[in-house]
This record gives C-alpha cells, structure tokens and sequence, in this order.
C-alpha cells in the first residue's frame, strides 16, 4: 500500500553528512512517502551547490538566505541579492534567516540587520521566509510584527520549539509553525501543547535533516525520510488519521510554498 504523500518543508541535503547519497535518500523519502522536500541554502555562497541539487531532483526543492548563526562570519546580504537568487524556478523560500542568542548572542545586531533584509526580500518576492528562532522569542516577535505592519509577508517558523508567546505572535499574523523531530521527544510535553492548540491549517512538518531525528532514530543521523514519524505524532495530536493529517499539511505547504505547488502543476 502506497502511503499518504507529505512534504519535508526544511532540510540539508547539501550538508557533508550526506555527501555522495542524495539520491539514495531522495528514493528513501519517496518510498516513505516524503514525495517533495526543500533543502537550505545556510551561507549565500553556497546557493550553487543547493541549487545544483534542486536541479537534479524532481521532488527537491530549495530556499536560500544567510543562518543568523553564520550572519557576522558571511558578507552582509543585499535585498537584491536575494531576490535576483529567487528568480530560479526551483528557489520556492527566503532564508533561513532569523535570530539565535543561545550560542551567538554576541552578533545579535547583524543578526537583526540580516533578518530585516530578508524580510524584505520576502515581500519583494512574495515567497515565504523561513524563520530559525531560539532564546530570542522577544526580539524575534517584536521584529516580526513591526515588519509585518511595515508591509505583509508570508513566513514559516522552522522547527518550532519555542515558547507560546512567539506561537500566537506568528499565528496572529498568520504565520506557519513548522513540526520537526522535537515534537516527537518525550519530554516535548509542553511543545506539543503549543502545537495541538495552533489551527491544523497552519502547521507543517519538517526534518531539519540531518538533525533533530525523531523517535525511533533519535541520537542517529536525520534523513528526509523520518518525516512520516512526526507527521504521526502531529496526527495523534489533532486526532486526526495519519491519511487525513498528511493531506492537510499538503494543503499548507502549497498554500505557503506557492512557487513549489505551482512546478508540481506545470509538471
């Protein structure tokens, strides 16, 4: 039996732990119903090997942007930098991009210099940005919502795990949350109270491959593949079926990742 086709909405399949076995973990995917995936582009000048990637998979998809984390170590982007990469039929989100003072506190003014350029970039596209966020909820809601009333714009908080508060600041402003493997750890208790109380049309699922594996690979190398577990654990947490809570997560992604739901038509 076929099983339900889902979407992995974040991964790196450039990253040197899958080095020389794409394919082999794009056939894994597709066999586990993982039929599309977009991979992140983390460092700019890495965007031609993404890209390349993209390029040489139907179901693989790409976004590019500069990681907060590597924001004061790389070139400062320009909002047309970004939006002249976005002109790639296959490029379908802006980022990731967004703010991370657990280990990088310290460059937490370019990392927000960063972000407003690729918000911009966002609205100047209209394709999603792509958010990472930790032990920033405050700045990183404030921003969000000051920008956002500067102009709208789509946007996907990827791998979700912080508090409610940051939850309902994105959901307000009708932002996507993003369930990686996180969701599934069993201390994730309270993560997956934030999740089960967010509108079912608005969340997507995720591996952040190769991180984050859920259970029962948890402690192992991440692969597109695995997102069919936490699809599970989000179908228990909406009472839904796994058949139904796929197709509805199918439904956000191409309401949000237009550019991708548009390649799978025209294909």
């Amino acid at each position: 039996m076929t099983p339900p086709a889902i979407t992995d909405s974040h991964c790196h399949l450039d990253f040197p732990q899958f080095e020389g076995e794409v394919a082999a973990l794009v056939e894994r995917a597709a066999a586990a119903g993982v039929r599309r995936m977009v991979t992140i582009c983390t460092r700019l000048r890495q965007e031609p090997q993404v890209r390349a990637i993209a390029e040489a998979h139907e179901g693989v998809f790409y976004a590019a942007g500069t990681h907060p984390m590597s924001a004061a170590e790389e070139p400062l982007a320009t909002v047309d930098q970004v939006v002249a990469l976005a002109r790639h039929p296959k490029m379908v989100g802006i980022g990731e991009t967004g703010l991370d003072y657990h280990y990088t506190a310290e460059s937490k003014d370019v990392q927000q210099e960063s972000l407003r350029i690729h918000i911009e970039a966002a609205r100047r596209t209209g394709l999603p940005l792509i958010i990472h966020a930790r032990d920033a909820d405050e700045d990183m809601a404030q921003i969000l919502t000051e920008e956002h009333r500067a102009g709208a714009y789509a946007c996907v908080m990827h791998c979700f795990s912080s508090g409610a508060d940051l939850a309902w600041a994105a959901l307000d402003l009708g932002f996507y949350l993003s369930m990686s493997g996180i969701a599934a750890f069993p201390r994730s208790t309270e993560l997956r109270d934030i999740f089960a109380a967010a509108p079912v049309e608005r969340i997507l699922v995720e591996t952040d491959a190769p991180y984050l594996a859920p259970p029962p690979h948890r402690g192992k190398r991440n692969e597109p593949g695995y997102t069919a577990h936490t699809a599970r654990v989000g179908a228990d947490l909406f009472g839904m079926t796994y058949a139904d809570f796929a197709a509805e997560t199918e439904a956000n992604f191409e309401r949000l990742f237009h550019k991708a739901a548009a390649w799978a038509q025209a294909a």
